[in-house]
């Protein structure tokens, strides 16, 4: 009885630091923001709360016209070619 109580007594010291939460810093957090804020500057655009942001309507593209497929040079068999035909693969591994 007395090793399963110091069992238990080490895991939860052990589990302990685990259990705990990092410490978050809201002042850190600010400054970092402010800082990151100053350096981009003009880079970053943003709309007035006033202003509607206007939508860009991209027009149709015309349409093209397709090109009808060419005859086969081998379409009547009289020159004795063949169409490939792959074949079936044995899948019996030796």
């Amino acid at each position: 009885m007395r090793t399963l109580l110091c069992g238990a007594a080490l895991l939860a010291v052990i589990a302990a630091p685990a259990m705990a939460e990092t410490r978050y810093d809201r002042k850190l957090e600010q400054a970092v923001a402010g800082i990151v804020a100053r350096k981009m500057g003009d880079i970053r655009g943003a709309f007035s709360y006033k202003q509607v942001p206007q939508l860009v309507v991209v027009p149709d593209a015309p349409v093209v016209a397709v090109e009808r497929p060419r005859k086969q040079a081998s379409d009547d068999g009289s020159d004795g070619l063949m169409p490939a035909v792959e074949r079936q693969v044995s899948r019996t591994i030796f």
